[in-house]
């Protein structure tokens, strides 16, 4: 892995900032696909993808500071906004995106639940899957060790280094990244069912926060929060639970995606 890819004069550029930019990038590009693919929406993914993109980054920023790192930031608070040192919780990423997404579609007129559906869910679990490269390179997020001789040995300039030194650790984000492209192709062979409006995306938010809730179990870069989970954990449990209700209750009561609608005559 490499922190650095290479300098222009003494700047660096890093690989977590160019793989995280590339994982906006070719989120919004998925996005694009998936729309014009329906054939509604297109037009608006690219002023989507910089306004969300943008909040998802103060949002997964703001998340970890407040919710695994206060205890440091506090602090520190000028290296609030020093992303490159590692801190982005994803979850708080999509939150906030979310609801900048909301907003414009509301703002646009666009069918939210349709757009989540058809462009949201597929387009962020792969940005996501993506960004864990970012992770990687970076040497944060990483799990905790193993207690064998196998596990990734990261370098000695990466967080993970100077938390356990040259200890084998648990890939977490190499399988999470995995994980998530496997949900990507779930999303999009769901979406080919006779869903209600909403599940897709409400599905999305199952399965991620499922496979993060056990993730978090390999995890060694922040400690336990209440009754031994970790805060990741917390907020996971609570949208799996709300999750599930959500998406049953669509199931029974909401609009069918291929559900014949009512017209007038048409003229």
């Amino acid at each position: 892995m490499h922190q650095y890819l290479f300098f222009i004069g003494d700047f660096p550029i890093r690989a977590y900032g160019l793989i995280l930019s590339l994982s906006i990038l070719l989120a919004t590009a998925t996005a694009y696909f998936l729309a014009k693919q329906d054939g509604r929406w297109h037009h608006h993914i690219l002023d989507m993808g910089i306004y969300c993109g943008l909040a998802g980054l103060v949002g997964a920023r703001l998340w970890d500071v407040f919710f695994f790192d206060w205890d440091y930031y506090k602090y520190h608070l000028w290296e609030i906004p020093f992303v490159w040192q590692g801190g982005m919780a994803i979850q708080g990423g999509v939150i906030l995106g979310a609801i900048v997404g909301y907003i414009y579609t509301k703002r646009h007129n666009i069918d939210t639940w349709a757009f989540a559906d058809i462009v949201a869910a597929p387009a962020v679990i792969m940005g996501q899957a993506i960004g864990r490269m970012a992770n990687l390179l970076n040497g944060d997020a990483f799990g905790r060790p193993t207690g064998g001789n196998f596990g990734i040995i990261y370098p000695p300039t990466t967080l993970a280094y100077q938390v356990y030194g040259d200890q084998p650790l648990w890939p977490a984000e190499v399988w999470e990244g995995q994980i998530d492209v496997i949900i990507f192709v779930l999303l999009l062979l769901f979406r080919t069912t006779n869903h209600a409006k909403g599940q897709v995306f409400i599905l999305y938010a199952v399965l991620y926060s499922t496979a993060r809730f056990f993730l978090e179990f390999l995890r060694g870069d922040y400690g336990t929060l209440l009754f031994g989970l970790k805060s990741a954990q917390l907020t996971s449990l609570t949208v799996i639970i709300i999750g599930i209700a959500l998406f049953i209750w669509c199931g029974l009561y909401g609009e069918r995606i291929n559900e014949p609608k009512k017209h007038g005559k048409q003229k």
